[in-house]
């Protein structure tokens, strides 16, 4: 039974699934894909948020902080249904940049 739809990030997910220990396969699958700690993924989210792009959803928030884009081109993957100038992908990517590897 869903009881809300809101979109998480990998690294939220992991922690709901880590109190889960029956969940081994999907905790694996999680540890091998999740690219930030809670603490840097939540300094991510607010830093997007402080951009106060009206374009940029949740759901693409949480896809930057999984996928990391490190390009426009990556960058425009996540915004298929949105138009984002040149300033604001270069905006977003400096930010994202800061915490990739």
């Amino acid at each position: 039974m869903i009881h809300t739809k809101t979109p998480l990030t990998l690294v939220e997910v992991k922690e709901i699934v880590s109190k889960l220990e029956e969940k081994q396969e999907l905790k694996a699958y999680l540890k091998k894909f999740t690219k930030l700690s809670k603490d840097k993924a939540e300094k991510l989210k607010e830093e997007l948020a402080g951009l106060n792009n009206l374009k940029m959803k949740e759901e693409h928030v949480v896809k930057i902080i999984d996928f990391l884009p490190m390009d426009a081109e990556d960058l425009n993957k996540i915004f298929i249904d949105v138009s984002l100038t040149e300033e604001e992908i270069n905006a977003i990517v400096e930010i994202v940049k800061k915490y990739g590897s």
